[in-house]
């Protein structure tokens, strides 16, 4: 029996050291996934504006921080979410959701910023320029240039919005396994020590 209790945790440690092992691999490959993606946001800047996708996209198709333009219809919905200034001030973004046609997605606007999140928004629409930014709601919207009355112009999409910390959870797994594993050879030190009859 107690040889059996003895292989027990033995078995218990190495599953979870294992596991521990295999979820700091996976952040790393998370984190160099998430380089690529950085790397690609921050060319997008420099590539040239495009028109306002007309067509449902894949998560990985989505033109995040490109410049684009597009067309409001007409205003089928508003929203007030947190958000900031170009002056980096807190408080509320305002966005519209659009039709832009007879089919396809639509389109949601940051047309500005405010400290109330009620504060009115007088835009109904039309021609509109800006930054594709990433959107929970709607997968993306795009921050106008300009605000209309009453709002001011909204912080363009940040890179450094966008966290990476999967390094840093990877060694913190890497660490966790390392904990266990030494833990646990104490533990076994301390029992051979019991285990010893005394001198």
């Amino acid at each position: 029996m107690s040889r059996r209790l003895r292989i027990i945790p033995t078995i218990v440690v190495a599953a979870a050291v294992a596991a521990m092992i295999g979820l700091g691999i996976w952040q790393i490959q998370r984190a160099r996934w998430k380089e690529g993606l950085l790397a690609q946001y921050a060319s997008a800047d420099r590539q040239p504006p495009i028109v306002w996708p007309t067509v449902p996209l894949r998560h990985d198709q989505l033109p995040l921080f490109r410049h684009a333009t597009g067309v409001c219809l007409r205003v089928v919905g508003q929203r007030a979410v947190a958000g900031e200034n170009r002056a980096g001030e807190p408080g509320y973004a305002h966005i519209v959701d659009c039709v832009t046609g007879a089919e396809g997605p639509g389109m949601s606007v940051e047309v500005g910023w405010s400290k109330n999140p009620n504060a009115k928004v007088n835009w109904v629409g039309g021609l509109v320029s800006g930054v594709i930014a990433p959107d929970r709601r709607t997968a993306m919207r795009l921050v106008a240039g300009s605000a209309p009355p009453g709002l001011e112009p909204s912080a363009p999409p940040s890179l450094s919005a966008i966290p990476n910390n999967h390094r840093f959870y990877a060694v913190q797994w890497f660490a966790f396994a390392a904990i266990a594993l030494l833990i646990y050879a104490l533990a076994v030190r301390k029992r051979r020590k019991e285990a010893q009859p005394p001198r």
